[in-house]
Parts: structure tokens; C-alpha cells; sequence
């Protein structure tokens, strides 16, 4: 079978426009615009984001986790603070944020400083898990090499028995992080690649400076 060539792959973009005239003027409330109409059509895992890292000598890593809830504070997930991303954003309080909604045309990518939430948000979210998740959080040291799959299963089952009937607690290895926003930026998709993108930089006073990028 011919392999389709991939340089040939293109999506004509023409849904929506996108104007420095109808943004919010703060961008956290321009997401939660965007935000709704992307609950609104019902996309699959909206929540989903890519989350980029970087070494403190510079080395960048991705991988997508699930938005768990955003206020003009910022932008929270959570995660094993010994995970390979918990020991970056250590080493390196700085990440990036995208969200791709394909049904919409749409793209936001929030750039910040790193922070952990508090401990109190942290055990909230913790509890409202499923029980297996919790006991999973619990049981994987998250990153790190291990020898089986078997090995993983052995541990989750142990784990499981020994917590029937008690409280399952959050460990302090795991939590929350927000990612306060110094940039965002709304990108819609526009027919002939001349996309619209508003970019919005953080100054003096928690003003934001609204402009309109180059697609």
C-alpha cells in the first residue's frame, strides 16, 4: 500500500473569525468563553492539554494531562511530584500550556510561572478521585524504570487489600501545580493559513497588553 504523502495533509480552516475588537479584556475570561462553547459542542476530552517542561540546563519535554480547574489565579493539574514533569517544574518553575480544539478551529497556548497549590486544594482534589485512582497515585513511582507490568499489578493489589476499610490519604509525593499565565494567546483558524492569533502579555499593575500576531 502507497504510504500517503504526508506534506500533502492540510485542513482548510474557515468556521469562525477572531478580532482584537471582540476579545475579553482580561484573557482568563476570554478562556472561560472559549471554554464553554468548547463544553457546549461537546468535545471529547476537552480538558486535555499538552504541558511542556523544560530541564534547568534548557532540555524541553511534552506530554499531555487534564485541566482540573482555572480562575484568574491561573491553571491547575495535578500530578506525582517525582514524576519526571514534577522534578523539571523543581528544577525549572516555568511551563507552557496548549489546548487544541480541533471541532472548534481553535488553539490556546498559556505560557507562566509554576507554583504547587496548597496542600488543602491538594487533598480536596485527592479525595474526589476514584478510589483505584487514588490507590494508583499511591502505588506507581511515577517516571521512575520497573521491571514488569506484573510488578505494577502485584503492588496496586497489595496495596488495595491493605487499604480496604480505611481512610485512602493523599501522599505528600503527590499534589497540585497552577500555572499562573504572563502570556496567553487565541488562535482560530482562518481559510489560506492566515489564521487569526491575539496574544495577550501580562504588564505593570496586572494589565494585559491585547495584540494581534502574524499567522
Amino acid at each position: 500500500m502507497q504510504p500517503k504523502d504526508i506534506a500533502a495533509i492540510r485542513q482548510n480552516y474557515s468556521r469562525a473569525t477572531l478580532s482584537e475588537k471582540d476579545v475579553d479584556s482580561h484573557p482568563v475570561k476570554q478562556f472561560e468563553k472559549w471554554w464553554n462553547e468548547a463544553l457546549a459542542s461537546e468535545i471529547d476530552e476537552v480538558n486535555a492539554m499538552t504541558l511542556a517542561t523544560a530541564s534547568s540546563d534548557g532540555v524541553p519535554s511534552a506530554r499531555i494531562v487534564l485541566l482540573k480547574g482555572f480562575s484568574q489565579a491561573g491553571f491547575v493539574f495535578y500530578t506525582n511530584y517525582n514524576s519526571f514533569k514534577g522534578r523539571q517544574l523543581a528544577d525549572n518553575p516555568k511551563a507552557c500550556l496548549v489546548f487544541f480544539w480541533k471541532e472548534l478551529e481553535r488553539q490556546v497556548r498559556i505560557t507562566g510561572l509554576v507554583d504547587r497549590t496548597s496542600d488543602e486544594e491538594s487533598d480536596i482534589y485527592f479525595r474526589s478521585r476514584p478510589e483505584e485512582s487514588r490507590i494508583g497515585a499511591i502505588t506507581s513511582p511515577q517516571s521512575t524504570v520497573i521491571e514488569s507490568r506484573e510488578w505494577i499489578d502485584k503492588k496496586f493489589r497489595e496495596n488495595r487489600f491493605r487499604m480496604q476499610g480505611s481512610e485512602i490519604k493523599r501522599p505528600d509525593f503527590w499534589g497540585g501545580f497552577i500555572v499562573k499565565p504572563v502570556i496567553m494567546e487565541f488562535w482560530q483558524g482562518g481559510p489560506g493559513r492566515l489564521h487569526d492569533r491575539i496574544q495577550y502579555t501580562l504588564e505593570e499593575e496586572n494589565n494585559w497588553k491585547i495584540e494581534r500576531l502574524a499567522p
